[in-house]
């Protein structure tokens, strides 16, 4: 019934559930089945967590509606008193529930066959929306539907993730795909290291503007920030219109992009040090070790990671990594002068190439007016090659300065892998 239709422009994903509003139990569904949509060509323009609350989910059900031209809902389709979206649904599209006693026996022998007798809950599963088509659940005995109301279509589908995947691919996308002519989307991120959200934005927003038919999302976290490219049509027309985007990008941003799409800085780091042949070492203080996570997650990094001094008390910055009981006196442990000797200290230690060290105040407590919570000291040695120091001050609480300065030290190591000039 859905094949002759004119393919959707927009669509909204509303997630039913009240255990998604707590705080225990994420939408994971939304995520992929986003993805999946712009695969074909079809934004998400609306996504919503509601309730098991009929009134809600109706209100849910027109605000989506307004937004989108197919609106898809997740769970609430199960045998529990709990599972109210079909009887809510058909009372929205202006249906009857008709009992299905064909469904019925298959569920009946299903149970059957498991050497259970069916609960007689489960009994509504076989209510099916007079007018919509029904989409067959082999994984489990909750069946979609699609159906129609007033030019929008609506796609009910199961909340168990395995179940939702299996109607989408079987039944949903390869007629959405067919409808919209082969049309598809194509996403590009850019990933930004060592800047500021506002120093990216202003530098591309003369960009944005030569693309604003295009949709362009910056995204910020502690340390990195990412530029998302996305453009649709047909595949030559969207690979092309998205490498010219990327092009226009790039050129403005140049070195500071680290990598793209799902490429990790500890990876790409990883891999110059490998292609380079050369071995690091490390000397943490405030990051408690998080910089050698970050490296070590990538696998194979034994061939270029030597190991690491987490060095919190000023005893262990002098015993391990020979730092200067006049340094520490003279000017704190946290400090340019305290930072160098320990990048140099962790390099001699494991004979290393390169080593990177980092010392600073994360707080909460622990900050001057001289030296405030954020302050952190970078230092980078290398043999045979004189050393270099940064000073930065991070924003944020205890967690977001860690993680913000692992990345800052990362991205130290890249640019002196990559020869790039300047500091990060």
């Amino acid at each position: 019934m859905n094949e002759g239709l004119a393919a959707p422009s927009t669509a909204a994903i509303v997630a039913i559930g009240s255990e998604m509003l707590g705080p225990l139990r994420q939408d994971t569904n939304s995520l992929w089945l986003t993805a999946r949509l712009e695969d074909v060509g079809i934004p998400v323009v609306r996504k919503s967590i509601v309730g098991d609350d009929p009134a809600r989910i109706r209100e849910e059900l027109d605000d989506a509606s307004r937004a989108a031209a197919i609106v898809f809902t997740t769970g609430g389709l199960g045998p529990t008193a709990d599972d109210m979206t079909v009887a809510v649904a058909a009372e929205w599209l202006g249906a009857r529930l008709r009992r299905n006693e064909a469904f019925l026996t298959k569920m009946r022998e299903r149970f059957s066959r498991r050497g259970f007798a069916m609960p007689v809950c489960n009994e509504k599963q076989a209510d099916f929306i007079e007018g919509a088509e029904v989409l067959e659940n082999p994984r489990g005995t909750a069946p979609g539907f699609w159906a129609r109301r007033e030019g929008v279509e609506l796609v009910l589908l199961p909340g168990v993730p395995s179940e939702m995947k299996e109607l989408m691919e079987k039944h949903v996308l390869p007629v959405l795909a067919r409808r919209n002519e082969g049309k598809v989307g194509r996403r590009r991120v850019l990933r930004i290291a060592g800047m500021g959200e506002s120093a990216v934005e202003e530098m591309v927003a003369p960009i944005y503007a030569k693309w604003k038919d295009d949709p362009v999302t910056i995204l910020a976290s502690p340390g990195e920030v990412q530029l998302h490219l996305a453009t649709r049509g047909r595949p030559a027309e969207a690979d092309g219109r998205l490498a010219a985007m990327e092009e226009d990008f790039r050129a403005v941003l140049g070195d500071r992009i680290f990598g793209q799409d799902a490429e990790d800085l500890p990876v790409v780091v990883g891999e110059l040090l490998r292609r380079k042949g050369k071995t690091v070492a490390l000397a943490e203080s405030c990051t408690g070790g998080l910089v050698s996570s970050l490296l070590t997650d990538v696998p194979g990094s034994s061939a270029y990671f030597l190991g690491s001094v987490v060095s919190y008390a000023n005893s262990a910055k002098s015993d391990l990594l020979d730092v200067s009981p006049e340094t520490l006196a003279a000017h704190g442990a946290v400090s340019a002068e305290a930072a160098r000797e320990m990048a140099e200290g962790a390099r001699r230690r494991f004979d290393a190439d390169m080593a990177v060290s980092i010392t600073g105040i994360a707080g909460p407590d622990g900050g001057s007016p001289e030296k405030p919570v954020g302050t952190v000291f970078f230092a980078l040695a290398e043999r045979g090659a004189g050393g270099s120091g940064k000073k930065r001050l991070f924003v944020g609480d205890r967690g977001v300065i860690r993680r913000a300065s692992a990345i800052h030290a990362l991205e130290m190591l890249r640019r002196r892998l990559a020869g790039i000039g300047g500091a990060a």
